[in-house]
């Protein structure tokens, strides 16, 4: 019993850091427990999900309150890309926040939406439809 819980604690954990602009992977995390036989798919798949929505709204939340620091030397991004991020969310809307799932772009989108001022109630339909949907899809290949 406690080992299942760990491994249930080890994936939201996983699945909260890959969500941030860590670089973790929750999708081998996940695999790896499917593949064991011993989790219940649906506990994994909402534990998965819910991680990796709070890392994103982590990033949602930082990227609201870091804005007014964009003038400081120490700002990690340049003006130049800040502003072409805020250029792409412009055009695209929340709509680019169904590609949180990706890879690379992910994580940024849900900091330029914070940015962006992007309403929480729409960031966490659009982000939480995007993520659910990318590991159900993991676990409709696994199983």
């Amino acid at each position: 019993m406690a080992w299942e819980l760990s491994g249930y604690l080890g994936l939201f954990f996983a699945a909260l850091g890959a969500a941030t602009l860590l670089p973790m992977q929750s999708e081998a995390v996940l695999a790896g427990l499917l593949l064991t036989g011993s989790y219940t798919t649906g506990t994994l798949l909402t534990v998965a999900t819910v991680g990796n929505v709070l890392g994103s709204i982590i990033n949602w939340v930082l990227g609201r309150s870091i804005e007014h620091y964009r003038h400081k030397r120490w700002f990690p991004i340049s003006e130049k890309k800040l502003a072409q991020a805020q250029q792409s969310y412009q055009r695209f809307g929340y709509w680019s926040l169904l590609l949180s799932w990706a890879p690379i772009i992910g994580d940024p989108l849900t900091f330029v939406a914070g940015i962006m001022r992007e309403p929480l109630w729409r960031f966490l339909l659009m982000v939480t439809l995007a993520k659910f949907s990318r590991y159900l899809l993991l676990v409709i290949l696994i199983t």
